[in-house]
Protein backbone atom coordinates (compact mmCIF):
# COMPACT_ATOMS: atom_id res chain seq x y z
CA UNK A 1 0.00 0.00 0.00
CA UNK A 2 1.07 3.65 -1.00
CA UNK A 3 1.05 5.98 1.88
CA UNK A 4 1.65 9.54 1.43
CA UNK A 5 3.73 11.53 4.11
CA UNK A 6 0.61 14.21 3.62
CA UNK A 7 -2.54 14.78 2.00
CA UNK A 8 -3.68 17.93 1.81
CA UNK A 9 -6.34 16.80 -1.27
CA UNK A 10 -8.05 14.43 1.30
CA UNK A 11 -8.25 17.50 4.11
CA UNK A 12 -9.85 20.24 2.06
CA UNK A 13 -11.96 18.15 -0.12
CA UNK A 14 -14.43 17.90 2.86
CA UNK A 15 -14.56 21.29 3.06
CA UNK A 16 -13.81 22.82 -0.55
CA UNK A 17 -17.81 24.13 -0.54
CA UNK A 18 -17.09 26.38 2.08
CA UNK A 19 -13.52 27.14 1.21
CA UNK A 20 -14.78 28.49 -2.32
CA UNK A 21 -17.80 30.21 -0.97
CA UNK A 22 -14.98 32.24 1.55
CA UNK A 23 -12.45 33.18 -1.28
CA UNK A 24 -15.47 34.25 -3.78
CA UNK A 25 -16.99 36.58 -0.58
CA UNK A 26 -12.77 38.31 -0.28
CA UNK A 27 -13.04 38.43 -4.14
CA UNK A 28 -16.46 40.40 -3.97
CA UNK A 29 -15.50 42.71 -1.24
CA UNK A 30 -11.97 43.38 -3.00
CA UNK A 31 -10.56 42.79 0.49
CA UNK A 32 -6.91 41.39 0.07
CA UNK A 33 -4.61 42.71 2.18
CA UNK A 34 -5.70 42.73 5.66
CA UNK A 35 -9.13 44.28 5.99
CA UNK A 36 -12.26 42.64 7.17
CA UNK A 37 -11.57 38.29 7.07
CA UNK A 38 -8.45 39.06 8.78
CA UNK A 39 -9.85 40.86 11.42
CA UNK A 40 -12.62 38.20 11.76
CA UNK A 41 -10.28 35.71 11.93
CA UNK A 42 -8.01 37.64 14.51
CA UNK A 43 -10.51 37.37 16.90
CA UNK A 44 -11.79 34.25 15.90
CA UNK A 45 -7.98 32.88 16.62
CA UNK A 46 -7.64 35.03 20.07
CA UNK A 47 -10.79 33.30 21.38
CA UNK A 48 -9.59 30.12 20.60
CA UNK A 49 -6.07 30.20 22.02
CA UNK A 50 -7.48 32.12 25.35
CA UNK A 51 -5.83 35.36 24.69
CA UNK A 52 -7.10 39.29 24.46
CA UNK A 53 -5.51 39.96 20.81
CA UNK A 54 -4.37 37.82 17.89
CA UNK A 55 -2.22 39.90 14.79
CA UNK A 56 -2.45 38.08 10.95
CA UNK A 57 0.75 38.44 9.84
CA UNK A 58 2.26 37.06 6.65
CA UNK A 59 4.16 33.80 7.79
CA UNK A 60 5.49 32.30 11.12
CA UNK A 61 8.88 33.79 10.63
CA UNK A 62 7.47 37.21 10.12
CA UNK A 63 5.14 36.28 14.15
CA UNK A 64 8.71 35.56 15.83
CA UNK A 65 10.34 38.83 14.31
CA UNK A 66 7.84 40.76 14.61
CA UNK A 67 7.66 40.05 18.29
CA UNK A 68 10.97 40.04 19.20
CA UNK A 69 11.01 43.72 17.27
CA UNK A 70 8.09 45.00 19.17
CA UNK A 71 10.15 43.83 21.92
CA UNK A 72 12.77 46.44 21.14
CA UNK A 73 15.39 43.08 21.25
CA UNK A 74 18.57 44.48 18.81
CA UNK A 75 22.17 44.16 18.29
CA UNK A 76 23.67 43.23 21.38
CA UNK A 77 21.34 41.35 22.63
CA UNK A 78 21.09 37.62 23.22
CA UNK A 79 18.09 35.42 22.96
CA UNK A 80 18.19 31.73 24.32
CA UNK A 81 16.32 28.82 22.45
CA UNK A 82 16.95 25.36 21.19
CA UNK A 83 19.12 24.10 18.42
CA UNK A 84 15.98 21.62 17.48
CA UNK A 85 13.76 23.35 15.69
CA UNK A 86 13.22 25.04 12.14
CA UNK A 87 15.71 27.41 10.82
CA UNK A 88 13.07 30.22 10.89
CA UNK A 89 13.00 30.34 14.84
CA UNK A 90 16.99 31.86 15.40
CA UNK A 91 16.50 33.50 11.56
CA UNK A 92 13.84 35.91 13.69
CA UNK A 93 16.65 36.72 16.41
CA UNK A 94 18.85 37.20 13.55
CA UNK A 95 16.75 39.69 11.98
CA UNK A 96 16.86 41.66 15.06
CA UNK A 97 20.37 41.86 15.02
CA UNK A 98 20.66 39.59 18.39
CA UNK A 99 22.64 36.38 18.73
CA UNK A 100 20.72 33.14 19.40
CA UNK A 101 21.91 31.35 22.53
CA UNK A 102 21.26 27.44 22.66
CA UNK A 103 20.06 25.81 25.29
CA UNK A 104 19.43 21.46 24.63
CA UNK A 105 16.41 19.75 24.74
CA UNK A 106 14.88 17.38 26.84
CA UNK A 107 15.40 14.12 25.72
CA UNK A 108 11.88 12.75 25.97
CA UNK A 109 9.83 15.86 25.07
CA UNK A 110 12.30 17.30 22.66
CA UNK A 111 11.93 20.85 24.33
CA UNK A 112 13.97 23.27 26.12
CA UNK A 113 15.48 21.47 28.91
CA UNK A 114 14.71 24.00 31.92
CA UNK A 115 16.61 22.39 34.23
CA UNK A 116 19.62 23.87 31.55
CA UNK A 117 17.98 27.20 31.16
CA UNK A 118 18.96 29.16 33.96
CA UNK A 119 22.95 28.70 33.26
CA UNK A 120 22.61 30.24 30.13
CA UNK A 121 21.04 33.28 30.90
CA UNK A 122 23.75 36.19 30.27
CA UNK A 123 23.30 39.98 31.44
CA UNK A 124 22.69 39.93 27.75
CA UNK A 125 19.84 37.66 27.31
CA UNK A 126 16.70 39.99 26.73
CA UNK A 127 14.10 37.26 25.77
CA UNK A 128 13.64 33.07 25.48
CA UNK A 129 11.92 31.26 23.09
CA UNK A 130 11.08 27.92 24.22
CA UNK A 131 9.87 25.93 20.89
CA UNK A 132 7.00 23.35 21.18
CA UNK A 133 8.50 20.76 19.34
CA UNK A 134 6.28 18.61 16.83
CA UNK A 135 2.68 19.64 18.44
CA UNK A 136 3.54 19.12 22.47
CA UNK A 137 4.27 22.17 24.69
CA UNK A 138 7.50 22.82 26.13
CA UNK A 139 7.41 22.48 30.22
CA UNK A 140 6.37 26.51 30.64
CA UNK A 141 6.34 26.75 34.72
CA UNK A 142 10.14 26.17 35.38
CA UNK A 143 10.92 28.25 32.36
CA UNK A 144 8.33 31.21 32.96
CA UNK A 145 9.42 30.96 36.87
CA UNK A 146 13.14 31.41 36.00
CA UNK A 147 12.39 33.70 33.29
CA UNK A 148 9.89 35.82 35.44
CA UNK A 149 12.91 36.04 38.07
CA UNK A 150 15.13 37.21 35.90
CA UNK A 151 12.91 39.83 34.02
CA UNK A 152 12.90 38.38 30.98
CA UNK A 153 9.67 38.12 28.60
CA UNK A 154 9.36 34.58 26.91
CA UNK A 155 8.04 34.41 23.20
CA UNK A 156 6.57 31.11 22.78
CA UNK A 157 7.23 29.29 19.15
CA UNK A 158 3.83 27.62 18.98
CA UNK A 159 4.12 27.35 14.88
CA UNK A 160 3.78 23.55 15.29
CA UNK A 161 1.41 23.91 18.24
CA UNK A 162 -2.11 24.69 16.94
CA UNK A 163 -4.59 23.99 19.59
CA UNK A 164 -2.23 22.26 22.25
CA UNK A 165 -2.38 22.41 25.93
CA UNK A 166 -0.10 22.66 28.96
CA UNK A 167 -1.72 22.29 32.02
CA UNK A 168 -5.00 23.32 30.90
CA UNK A 169 -3.36 26.51 28.91
CA UNK A 170 -3.31 26.66 25.26
CA UNK A 171 -0.01 27.02 23.95
CA UNK A 172 0.62 30.61 23.10
CA UNK A 173 -1.31 31.93 25.50
CA UNK A 174 1.47 31.54 28.41
CA UNK A 175 4.16 33.63 27.70
CA UNK A 176 3.96 37.79 26.70
CA UNK A 177 2.83 36.22 23.25
CA UNK A 178 2.86 33.13 21.58
CA UNK A 179 3.76 32.47 17.50
CA UNK A 180 2.32 30.52 14.88
CA UNK A 181 2.65 29.68 11.11
CA UNK A 182 -0.79 28.49 9.26
CA UNK A 183 2.04 27.07 6.64
CA UNK A 184 -0.42 24.43 4.61
CA UNK A 185 1.07 21.62 5.96
CA UNK A 186 0.13 22.63 10.18
CA UNK A 187 -2.05 21.56 12.27
CA UNK A 188 -4.26 24.86 11.24
CA UNK A 189 -2.81 25.83 8.20
CA UNK A 190 -3.77 28.71 4.83
CA UNK A 191 -3.93 28.18 1.55
CA UNK A 192 -0.56 29.58 1.04
CA UNK A 193 1.75 31.60 3.42
CA UNK A 194 0.70 33.02 6.99
CA UNK A 195 0.95 33.78 10.69
CA UNK A 196 -0.15 35.16 13.43
CA UNK A 197 0.80 36.23 17.14
CA UNK A 198 -1.44 36.05 20.23
CA UNK A 199 -0.82 37.84 22.91
CA UNK A 200 -2.69 39.71 26.34
CA UNK A 201 -0.55 42.61 25.67
CA UNK A 202 -2.14 45.28 24.73
CA UNK A 203 0.73 47.70 23.64
CA UNK A 204 2.63 44.96 22.79
CA UNK A 205 -0.60 44.13 20.41
CA UNK A 206 -0.44 47.75 18.53
CA UNK A 207 3.03 47.06 18.25
CA UNK A 208 3.34 44.28 16.44
CA UNK A 209 0.22 45.68 14.15
CA UNK A 210 2.37 49.11 13.51
CA UNK A 211 5.31 47.00 12.51
CA UNK A 212 3.29 44.78 9.95
CA UNK A 213 2.49 47.47 8.15
CA UNK A 214 5.49 49.56 6.83
CA UNK A 215 5.89 51.22 10.85
CA UNK A 216 2.39 53.27 10.14
CA UNK A 217 0.49 54.42 13.05
CA UNK A 218 -2.50 55.27 11.05
CA UNK A 219 -2.14 55.74 6.79
CA UNK A 220 0.82 57.65 5.91
CA UNK A 221 2.35 58.27 9.01
CA UNK A 222 5.11 56.37 10.00
CA UNK A 223 6.43 55.73 13.18
CA UNK A 224 8.97 52.91 13.31
CA UNK A 225 10.84 51.95 10.49
CA UNK A 226 8.29 48.62 9.64
CA UNK A 227 7.98 45.83 6.78
CA UNK A 228 5.30 44.22 4.89
CA UNK A 229 3.55 41.75 6.64
CA UNK A 230 0.18 41.80 6.51
CA UNK A 231 -2.02 38.54 6.54
CA UNK A 232 -3.63 38.23 2.89
CA UNK A 233 -7.63 38.45 3.51
CA UNK A 234 -7.75 35.57 1.42
CA UNK A 235 -5.91 33.38 4.01
CA UNK A 236 -7.70 35.14 6.47
CA UNK A 237 -11.17 33.74 5.30
CA UNK A 238 -9.80 30.65 4.85
CA UNK A 239 -8.42 30.21 8.02
CA UNK A 240 -12.01 31.34 9.54
CA UNK A 241 -13.24 28.65 7.92
CA UNK A 242 -10.59 25.70 8.96
CA UNK A 243 -10.27 26.62 12.37
CA UNK A 244 -13.65 25.18 12.91
CA UNK A 245 -11.99 22.39 11.75
CA UNK A 246 -9.45 22.06 14.31
CA UNK A 247 -10.48 20.38 17.13
CA UNK A 248 -11.76 17.23 15.64
CA UNK A 249 -8.36 17.12 13.32
CA UNK A 250 -6.36 17.31 16.65
CA UNK A 251 -8.70 14.77 18.03
CA UNK A 252 -7.77 12.58 14.81
CA UNK A 253 -4.14 12.93 15.30
CA UNK A 254 -4.23 12.09 18.73
CA UNK A 255 -6.13 8.79 17.88
CA UNK A 256 -3.47 8.48 15.04
CA UNK A 257 -0.95 8.95 17.51
CA UNK A 258 -2.24 6.12 19.84
CA UNK A 259 -2.69 3.13 17.38
CA UNK A 260 1.35 4.16 16.15
CA UNK A 261 2.14 3.63 20.16
CA UNK A 262 0.72 0.29 19.95
CA UNK A 263 1.55 -1.05 16.79
CA UNK A 264 5.21 0.09 17.51
CA UNK A 265 5.08 -0.76 21.16
CA UNK A 266 7.09 -4.24 21.36
CA UNK A 267 9.80 -3.07 18.56
CA UNK A 268 13.01 -2.47 21.41
CA UNK A 269 14.98 -0.50 18.37
CA UNK A 270 11.59 2.31 18.55
CA UNK A 271 11.67 5.05 20.53
CA UNK A 272 7.95 6.16 19.76
CA UNK A 273 7.01 9.86 21.19
CA UNK A 274 6.28 11.03 24.45
CA UNK A 275 3.48 12.88 25.55
CA UNK A 276 4.11 14.47 29.37
CA UNK A 277 1.27 13.50 31.69
CA UNK A 278 0.46 17.63 32.01
CA UNK A 279 0.25 18.09 27.95
CA UNK A 280 -2.16 17.61 25.03
CA UNK A 281 0.10 16.76 22.64
CA UNK A 282 -1.47 17.34 19.13
CA UNK A 283 0.81 15.29 16.75
CA UNK A 284 1.73 17.87 14.11
CA UNK A 285 4.44 15.55 13.28
CA UNK A 286 4.76 11.62 14.50
CA UNK A 287 8.59 11.30 14.46
CA UNK A 288 10.10 8.20 16.34
CA UNK A 289 13.64 7.63 16.61
CA UNK A 290 15.82 4.82 14.63
CA UNK A 291 19.21 3.82 14.20
CA UNK A 292 20.52 3.96 10.96
CA UNK A 293 17.95 6.58 9.89
CA UNK A 294 18.97 6.98 6.52
CA UNK A 295 18.68 3.75 5.52
CA UNK A 296 15.60 3.09 7.09
CA UNK A 297 14.19 5.91 5.62
CA UNK A 298 15.17 4.69 1.64
CA UNK A 299 13.72 1.43 3.04
CA UNK A 300 10.47 2.63 3.15
CA UNK A 301 10.45 4.56 0.16
CA UNK A 302 11.17 1.53 -1.74
CA UNK A 303 7.70 -0.02 0.19
CA UNK A 304 6.11 3.00 -1.22
CA UNK A 305 5.97 4.72 2.32
CA UNK A 306 6.63 8.53 2.32
CA UNK A 307 8.24 9.45 5.21
CA UNK A 308 10.56 12.74 6.50
CA UNK A 309 13.09 14.37 8.55
CA UNK A 310 12.84 17.34 10.80
CA UNK A 311 15.61 18.21 11.42
CA UNK A 312 18.96 16.28 10.24
CA UNK A 313 20.86 19.10 11.09
CA UNK A 314 20.70 21.27 14.33
CA UNK A 315 20.45 25.00 13.86
CA UNK A 316 24.24 25.22 15.67
CA UNK A 317 25.75 23.10 13.60
CA UNK A 318 24.22 24.46 10.38
CA UNK A 319 26.67 26.17 7.90
CA UNK A 320 25.01 30.17 8.52
CA UNK A 321 25.47 29.67 12.03
CA UNK A 322 29.13 28.55 11.88
CA UNK A 323 30.35 31.70 13.60
CA UNK A 324 28.65 31.24 16.46
CA UNK A 325 31.52 28.49 16.88
CA UNK A 326 29.80 25.44 17.89
CA UNK A 327 30.92 22.37 17.18
CA UNK A 328 29.71 18.72 17.00
CA UNK A 329 29.14 17.38 20.44
CA UNK A 330 28.07 21.15 21.66
CA UNK A 331 24.45 20.40 22.02
CA UNK A 332 24.60 16.63 22.55
CA UNK A 333 20.89 15.48 22.90
CA UNK A 334 19.36 17.58 20.08
CA UNK A 335 22.43 15.93 18.12
CA UNK A 336 21.51 12.53 19.11
CA UNK A 337 17.98 13.08 18.09
CA UNK A 338 18.52 14.71 14.93
CA UNK A 339 20.39 11.91 13.56
CA UNK A 340 17.73 9.38 14.75
CA UNK A 341 14.28 11.37 13.73
CA UNK A 342 11.60 9.96 11.47
CA UNK A 343 8.98 11.00 10.76
CA UNK A 344 5.72 8.87 9.84
CA UNK A 345 2.65 10.12 7.65
CA UNK A 346 0.29 12.03 10.13
CA UNK A 347 -2.36 14.04 9.07
CA UNK A 348 -5.85 13.56 10.00
CA UNK A 349 -7.67 11.69 7.23
CA UNK A 350 -5.26 9.10 7.79
CA UNK A 351 -7.06 5.67 7.80
CA UNK A 352 -6.58 2.99 10.25
CA UNK A 353 -5.92 0.57 7.06
CA UNK A 354 -2.84 3.47 6.19
CA UNK A 355 -1.35 3.23 9.54
CA UNK A 356 -1.30 -0.56 9.97
CA UNK A 357 1.07 -0.35 6.65
CA UNK A 358 3.13 2.45 7.83
CA UNK A 359 3.69 0.00 11.18
CA UNK A 360 3.97 -2.90 9.42
CA UNK A 361 6.60 -1.58 6.84
CA UNK A 362 8.90 -0.13 9.40
CA UNK A 363 9.11 -2.98 11.85
CA UNK A 364 10.12 -5.28 8.77
CA UNK A 365 12.27 -2.91 7.48
CA UNK A 366 14.10 -2.82 10.90
CA UNK A 367 13.61 -6.70 11.34
CA UNK A 368 15.71 -7.29 8.02
CA UNK A 369 12.32 -8.45 6.51
CA UNK A 370 11.44 -8.64 2.92
CA UNK A 371 8.05 -8.64 2.36
CA UNK A 372 7.83 -7.40 -0.76
CA UNK A 373 11.06 -5.31 -1.63
CA UNK A 374 14.27 -5.42 0.02
CA UNK A 375 14.12 -3.42 3.22
CA UNK A 376 18.08 -3.05 4.85
CA UNK A 377 20.89 -4.26 3.33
Amino acid sequence: MKVPFLDLSAHHQPIREQLDAAIRDVIDANAFAGGPFVASFEQEFARYCGTNHAIGVGNGTDALWLTLLALDIGPGDEVLTVPSTFMATAEAISYCGARPTFVDIDEQTYTMDAELLERAITPRTKAIIPVHLFGQCADMDPILEIAGRHGIPVVEDACQAHGALYKGRKAGSMGVAGCFSFYPGKNLGALGEAGGVVTNDKDLCLAIQVFRDHGQHKRYHHSRVGWNARMDGIQGAVLSVKLKQLEVSNVRRQAHALLYDQLLSKAEEIITPFAAAFNRHVYHIYAVRVKDRDQVLQAMTNQGVTCAIHYPIPVHLQEAYRFLGHGPGSFPVAERCAAEFLSLPMFPELSREQIQAVASALLSCLSGLKPSKSCLA
